[in-house]
């Protein structure tokens, strides 16, 4: 998923694809142990996704008003 993509997307769909691509992940993962995985480039392209909703998810996290005068 591209980064502009990722940044359009709510606080829930955020979340909701999170948790998508960490079960994705797992998945690959699965498929690698037991022989089945021949597009090996998946789990970096997956694990790049991850990192990608994780640091929007930090960024808005951060950009938030926060307790701090």
């Amino acid at each position: 998923m591209d980064i502009t993509k990722v940044r359009s997307l709510t606080d829930q769909e955020l979340s909701d694809e999170l948790t998508v691509a960490r079960r994705q992940l797992y998945d690959l993962r699965f498929q690698l142990a037991t022989r089945q995985l021949t597009d090996y480039d998946q789990i970096s392209q997956t694990r790049r996704s991850i990192a990608r909703l994780l640091t929007v998810r930090t960024e808005r996290e951060n950009a938030a008003p926060g307790d701090q005068p």
